[in-house]
């Protein structure tokens, strides 16, 4: 099975980040209806679900969100997944299914982190599912700007221009 066959298969469509998805969950409990946690505006949905699959040429650009995402490995090759925290370190973790190769099948990125990913091998794919709590809404999504980013994190350039759209 290849990354067309799986595209095909689960409808997936292109995401703006990069990559295709589909959701698969929304969870009809919502939160924030009493304004607790203060980084939300409005009610969220207290769990989202999303299939999502990289091409090996694609990445995902650094982006973050609001709230805490999983990410689950399931087919294909690893997926190298770039973190920089609130503090401006950098860390990178593979997602995949080889535990000998350092490989996690599954990966907490905290809200507010910026992350960006890409395939670790270039002619295949990766298969993971995210899932995002509270839930995901666009309105908790920031894309990284190439110039801003390089601008915080000067040490990390290189990353920041190979993970970013000019």
């Amino acid at each position: 099975m290849n990354a067309e066959y799986w595209i095909k298969k689960l409808n997936l469509q292109k995401h703006p980040e990069g990559g295709y998805y589909r959701e698969t969950y929304r969870s009809q409990d919502m939160i924030n209806q009493d304004k607790s946690l203060i980084r939300y505006d409005n009610s969220r949905n207290a769990c989202t679900a999303i299939y999502y699959l990289l091409l090996g040429e694609e990445f995902s650009a650094f982006h973050k969100l609001k709230s805490d995402e999983i990410f689950h490995f399931y087919q294909g090759s690893s997926l190298i997944v770039h973190l920089i925290d609130n503090q401006g370190e950098y860390s990178q973790f593979k997602l995949g299914n080889n535990p000998d190769n350092d490989e996690v099948l599954q990966l907490v990125i905290p809200h507010s982190y910026w992350f960006a990913s890409n395939v670790s091998q270039p002619n295949s794919y990766s298969l993971i599912g995210c899932t995002v709590s509270p839930g995901f809404d666009f309105a908790d999504f920031t894309l990284g700007n190439q110039e801003e980013l390089t601008t915080l994190y000067p040490s990390l350039t290189d990353v920041i221009i190979k993970l970013t759209h000019s």
